[in-house]
């Protein structure tokens, strides 16, 4: 149903819903968007949750969306929230379903003319090292001693087992290990739908990628990514915390619901049950989610590693030549504590990114040492038959959005109306003749995965570029897609 409520131009790429919208809302609403992507924003009530999620205790500033934005559940996915720590709350519908579900990009000394007979073998030797698909289960097994390490120790318990590198940790958010996790807050049905699925891609929007870079906008900022000329080979990684984040978030939704009556909370949906972040319930639900983070950061190191192998057997060259560096891993759907200055003042806040990307410019703190000067890498995925992009981050984006920007493309035709309108013989032929080879699980997952169900990445990205929150760097085009 079209949204029909109050929506102000602030600027070429900002909107407003202001704070007086709707009774009970707390802030206003910012939705970042161009005229172009305007009529998808409204053609569904994703900007109500954005006026809902300004309801919340302890928000401030605005409730924030950004162009990707689309409808989820209780939050919009696509949608930035801060909260006051001391009397602010927390919300599994803040983070979704797929904990840490992120994108992590590889570069590689290939360039697109030695893939010229070899695409097809590449493609299809990843998609075999690299289990996927719906149910699909990892190459490994743990024990319950082994999953508590995982969910404490993140992508570092990978490495420490033979999984990749020490410097790739310097390339991951957080070091791919977010402190403060505590398995024991994890239930044991979650963990059981772990166990089989560490190191596996999953069904749905996630993704391997061999792309082709094909546009360079900051050559100086290209190169301290490790992007050095245009029709170089690079490789994104797109998947989560599997099962197991699916079961933590529904699990801490039941406990959530609960603690609304418990703390008198007043909703304007259920779909946003949250409770104070201070309290026992919230910061089991943040000990929880941080496990899950951190069992999605070790799941993109083990298919890290599976893919490396991969290159490495079909062109018979080794690691080292081949050069295969991660240039980044970030999570988009997360809670996290940061520092942030609201209006002058320094502030403990707790920060929901659903379906949004942290963006954090040159000079600050929490970036490794190799970004520091420049800025922190910033990873947009497309649709297949598209693009992506790498960007930075900005000084303006922290001011505005608490160092947060876009995430992807965004859905517009939900999964069951791609299946109604798409057929996968022209969607295979188009991407083919665009020189595009697709390996998908299943004609089903083909079509809901088809470029037609999401807005125009490129139209996403020139409005986080054009408000000022990203600055672009590069565009990579695909040319061999697995789809789980």
């Amino acid at each position: 149903m079209p949204w029909k409520g109050k929506l102000e131009r602030l600027d070429q790429f900002k909107y407003r819903i202001p704070q007086d919208y709707k009774p009970g809302m707390r802030v206003e609403g910012i939705i970042y968007a161009s005229e172009a992507l305007l009529p998808d924003i409204v053609s569904e009530d994703a900007p109500e949750q954005v006026a809902n999620v300004a309801c919340l205790p302890g928000i401030v500033k605005a409730s924030l969306a950004m162009p990707d934005i689309h409808w989820g559940y209780g939050f919009p996915i696509g949608g930035v929230a801060a909260f006051e720590v001391k009397e602010g709350v927390i919300s599994p519908g803040g983070v979704g379903y797929d904990i840490n579900c992120g994108v992590r990009l590889l570069t590689t000394t290939l360039h697109k003319l030695d893939l010229k007979d070899k695409l097809e073998k590449l493609v299809r030797r990843m998609a075999s090292n690299v289990p996927s698909g719906v149910g699909s289960e990892g190459k490994i097994r743990v024990s319950r001693a082994e999953m508590d390490a995982l969910l404490c120790y993140g992508a570092r318990w990978a490495v420490e087992k033979g999984y990749g590198h020490k410097e790739d940790l310097e390339a991951i958010e957080s070091y791919g290990e977010m402190p403060g996790a505590d398995p024991g807050k994890v239930s044991h049905r979650a963990k059981e739908r772990g166990y089989s699925q560490v190191g596996s891609l999953g069904a749905g929007n996630h993704f391997l990628e061999v792309q082709e870079v094909v546009e360079i906008y900051d050559k100086a900022l290209a190169e301290a990514f490790g992007i050095k000329d245009v029709g170089q080979i690079t490789i994104l990684i797109h998947t989560g915390s599997r099962g197991l984040g699916h079961q933590v978030c529904s699990d801490y939704i039941e406990v959530m619901q609960q603690a609304v009556r418990k703390y008198g909370i007043s909703l304007p949906d259920r779909q946003l049950a949250c409770a104070p972040v201070k309290s026992d319930e919230g910061q089991a639900y943040l000990q929880a989610m941080r496990s899950a983070t951190n069992f999605a950061w070790a799941n993109r190191q083990l298919i890290t590693h599976w893919v490396r192998e991969a290159v490495v057997s079909v062109f018979n060259l080794s690691e080292r030549e081949l050069g295969l560096q991660v240039v980044y891993d970030v999570a988009h759907n997360v809670a996290k504590i940061e520092e942030h200055e609201v209006d002058g003042k320094k502030m403990t806040l707790c920060i929901h990114r659903k379906g949004a990307t942290r963006a954090f410019p040159a000079g600050n703190p929490e970036l490794p040492e190799r970004y520091r000067k420049v800025g922190q890498p910033v990873l947009i995925p497309g649709d297949m038959g598209r693009c992506s992009y790498v960007l930075v981050g900005t000084e303006l984006a922290m001011k505005e959005t608490f160092g947060s920007t876009c995430h992807g493309a965004g859905r517009v035709k939900s999964r069951s109306q791609a299946k109604r309108e798409i057929r996968p013989q022209e969607l295979l032929a188009e991407l083919q003749k665009k020189g595009i080879l697709v390996q998908a699980a299943s004609r089903e997952t083909l079509v809901e995965e088809a470029p037609d169900a999401y807005k125009d990445v490129t139209q996403v990205v020139e409005a986080v570029a054009g408000a000022g929150i990203s600055r672009k760097v590069a565009k990579m085009q695909p040319l061999g897609v697995i789809k789980g």
